[in-house]
Order: C-alpha cells, then structure tokens, then sequence
C-alpha cells in the first residue's frame, strides 16, 4: 500500500510537471521498454521460479548448496542483463521506431524517447536483482522489508528525478531526463534497502558464475515457458502502446494514468497475496501435500475477489472524482481528467481477472505446469488484438482499455478450468458460497456509493481539500459498509483478518 499510494504521488508530480502530451508521452514509451523486462524479470518469471527451486533447496538441500545457488544466481542475472542493457541501448532507435512508428510524425519526439530508453535501460538490472533478494528473503519468512523496498523506488525516483527535473534545464537538458535519471536512483534505493535484511539472514555473497549448476538450469528451464505465460499482460501493453500511438494526442498519457491507478489495488491484493502465496505452495509442492494446495488457492482465490470485486465498483463510480482530485492539477486540464476516467472505468471491468491471475500463475509454476500459461498468453494477445482491431476505429483508445480487461478475462477463464482439472478438482462449493457473500456485500456497496455521491456532488467538485474530504468520506463509509455486511455474512476470510486485528489491539 505504501509503494502504491507514493507511486501515485509520483505520477501526480508527471502531471502536474507534464500533463498527457508530448513530452509524457515520450516518457511512458521509453519506460515501456525496461518495464516490460522488470515484469519479465522483476515481478514475473524470475521471481517464480527462483522461489519454486530456492524452496525446494531450503527443503532438501544444506545450506552451503542453497548459498551458492543464490549466489550463482546473481552472478549470471548481473552479467546476462548487463549485456541485454547494453545492446537495448545501442538499438534504442529502433526499438523505439518498432513500438511507437507514429511518433515520428511529431519532430523530435522519436528522438526524445530514444533518449529516454537510453537512460532508464540499466534500471532493468538494479530491479532484477532486487526481485532475486525479494525472493531469498520472502522464503526465509521475511516479507516486510521486501514490500517495503518498492516505496523506496518511489521515493528514490520522486526525490532523485523531481530535483534533477529543476537542475537539468540550466544545462541544457529537458526535464524530462531528470525523471529518467530518477528511475535508476529508485532501483538502485530498491536494491539497496533490502541487503542489510538480506545479510541479518545469514547470507554473504561470494562471487559464484556456474553455467552447468543444476539448481540454475532448473530455473531457467521454468523461467522460459514462465516468460511467456506472465508476459501476457506486457505483450499486450506493447501492442496497445502501438495502437495507442495512432491515436489522438495524449492517448497513451490516459492509458497510462488510468493503468497506473487500476494498479493500486493489483499491486495491493493481487501482487501481495502472490508474493505471500508463492513460497508457501513452493513448499507444500515439494512435500506434495495437494491437500494443502487445493486449501491455499481456493483461500486465496477468496481472498482475491474480496478485496477486488469491491474495488472494481468504487473505481467505475469514482472514476472522475478520483482522477480530477489526484491529476488534475498544473498541465492536467478537466479534459483529460474526462478522458482518463473513462479509461480507467474499462480497466477496472478486467480488475479481479488480472488480480486472480497474479495467484493463479505461481499455482502452476509450484506443480511444475509452465506450459498452461503460455497457453493462456497467446489465447490473451490474439483476444486483445482481435478486439482492439475491431473497435479502434469507433472508441479509438477506450478499445483497448476494454481489450485489456477482456483478455484478462479469458486468461483467467482458461487458467481457473485447467488448474480445477490439474489438481483434480477443489472445493468449489466453497468459492462459490464466498462469492455470493462477496456479490451481496459489493452490491450493498454499489447502492450506498450511488445513493450518496449525489449528495456530495457540490464538494467533489470543489477545492481540492473539499475534493478530498468528500471522496474520502465516500471510500471510507463504503469500505466500512462493505466489512460490516461480509462480518454479518461471516466470510472466513473476513474473520481472519478481523480476528488478526483484534489480538495485534489487544497485545497494545
């Protein structure tokens, strides 16, 4: 939550500092670039896979194997992705022309974004080996720290790229390119901030680079058909980035805004619950306990739809005011805050399904399964495409607001069906009871937030302190609203949690 909500202060900086046109939108470009690999990398396959082997040596192994596994591990990621950040940088220009062609209808504007890409490739490796430690730490137990880190990119980056922002120009230098120069500031804040947790554990890296190391080939064997199923969503970006580069001025700048905000509750259940999840069926896998495993997904499964059913209908009914309170500000103007909005409401519709793939994809890779969300990949970008082809002309960057969350969905469909079958069935009648809990709460939600906003309608578009007290006062009664109904209702997994809280208020 800390490295969302300052992730959100970051971008409302971009706004006020950029607004959604030209320069930004030279900028979300670029980022495209190392973003897409810190997925692959970062949040994606090498994190999967690494805590799938490193479980599994923690399990079986001594610890002087489990050490140099690491170890090895660091080594190769440091000298395979200097190498890719290198060679990005020297075919920047044409990476740039294949993902954004229309830009260079715009002077200058390909040759910014090449920039850009230049400065921000070497992020990739900072953040990769931050996933790495991430991972070594969340399976000794330790996941504060490695949540944590993230808010230190954001800080990193706001801190380092606002201030190089204000310098660079008296050298001759956009602003733009301090923001740059942030990024690899907050990777580098990113990385640094988990090693002295890193080294209380009781790991010391001595320079390991072993090729034939069978706990490396392991991983990359995972991490090959893993690449491909959790790129889906990345893939998808980089076509919609193209799409979207066809369309009116500051499109990709909505895209982006509104998929940076629908990330917030991703980040925060979806992401989290995965994290929180992987090393614990890595281990039930390596034990095959499938009991245990069918529990832990259908729990967190539950989990999921939650804590994102109820966000997805705030987010649809609050789109403007949301925006219009975070964005509009500076070079943001009420015109895109419209724009932004409606994108964001079509981003929200996916929300769940791409919350519940997060879980789902480290399901398979724990069984060793990497295959099916490959499957689910292609079957997502040929959906995405398909769409986007279809409605472009009429909706123009709305289509792929809607692509996105319709690809999310059929991802989800096939994945759900294959892993009932793979585990041979789960307890549906389960799920299925928790979701008419979860169904009944969201709609008691709906119905409060549509019979109220009304009422606040003169403060929402107010001053921006009337702005936030009003959509605070909304959030806030709604979300209380929403867990009294799911405590009535006594969903288990709302009890958990309420349960939790009260022995932490008790202990204080």
């Amino acid at each position: 939550m800390c490295s969302r909500v300052l992730g959100l202060v970051r971008e409302q900086v971009f706004a006020g500092m950029f607004g959604a046109g030209f320069t930004y939108d030279a900028f979300v470009v670029a980022f495209r670039i190392p973003n897409l690999l810190r997925d692959l990398f970062g949040e994606g396959a090498l994190s999967a896979a690494f805590v799938t082997v490193f479980s599994a040596y923690e399990t079986k192994r001594s610890q002087e194997d489990t050490q140099r596994l690491a170890a090895n591990v660091l080594t190769f990621l440091l000298v395979l992705l200097s190498l890719l950040t290198l060679s990005g940088i020297f075919f920047a220009d044409e990476i740039v022309s294949i993902l954004a062609p229309d830009f260079a209808l715009v002077p200058g504007k390909t040759a910014l974004t090449v920039l850009l890409t230049s400065i921000m490739l070497p992020f990739l490796v900072f953040i990769s080996l931050s996933a790495v430690v991430m991972g070594i730490l969340n399976t000794k137990g330790r996941f504060f720290v490695p949540a944590l880190a993230s808010s230190f990119f954001n800080l990193g980056s706001l801190i380092g790229g606002v201030s190089l922002a204000f310098i660079l120009p008296h050298y001759g230098q956009p602003a733009i390119v301090g923001m740059a120069i942030g990024t690899l500031i907050g990777g580098l804040a990113q990385l640094g901030s988990q090693l002295p947790t890193l080294w209380k554990t009781g790991f010391r890296y001595r320079p390991v680079f072993n090729l034939k190391d069978p706990g490396l080939i392991q991983i990359l064997k995972l991490m090959i058909p893993a690449t491909i199923g959790l790129s889906a969503i990345q893939i998808n970006i980089f076509i919609n980035t193209n799409f979207a580069a066809s369309c009116a001025e500051g499109s990709v700048s909505w895209l982006y805004y509104a998929y940076r905000l629908v990330h917030l509750p991703i980040g925060v259940f979806g992401v989290a619950l995965s994290i929180a999840m992987l090393p614990v069926l890595a281990k039930q896998a390596a034990q095959k306990d499938i009991p245990a495993m069918k529990e832990t997904m259908v729990s967190s499964l539950t989990m999921v739809f939650a804590l994102s059913l109820p966000a997805t209908a705030g987010l649809i009914i609050l789109s403007q005011p949301i925006i219009r309170l975070i964005f509009e500000h500076g070079a943001f103007t009420p015109a895109d805050t419209i724009a932004t909005a409606q994108t964001l409401s079509l981003y929200a519709v996916g929300l769940f399904a791409y919350s519940a793939n997060k879980i789902l994809g480290p399901a398979f890779y724990a069984l060793d399964k990497t295959q099916y969300p490959v499957i689910a990949s292609f079957l997502a970008i040929i959906s995405n495409i398909l769409i986007i082809t279809l409605t472009i002309d009429r909706f123009q960057h709305l289509a792929i607001a809607l692509s996105t969350s319709c690809s999310m969905l059929i991802s989800f469909l096939f994945l759900v069906v294959v892993l009932y079958k793979k585990l041979h069935g789960f307890n549906v009648s389960y799920l299925i009871r928790g979701l008419a809990k979860i169904a009944a709460a969201t709609l008691a939600l709906i119905t409060m937030l549509l019979l109220t906003s009304p009422l606040l309608a003169g403060w929402l578009l107010g001053n921006t302190l009337q702005q936030a007290i009003a959509l605070l006062t909304l959030v806030v009664t709604a979300v209380a609203l929403y867990g009294a109904v799911l405590h009535l209702l006594q969903l288990s997994e709302m009890n958990i949690i309420s349960d939790k809280i009260k022995s932490r208020l008790r202990r204080k």
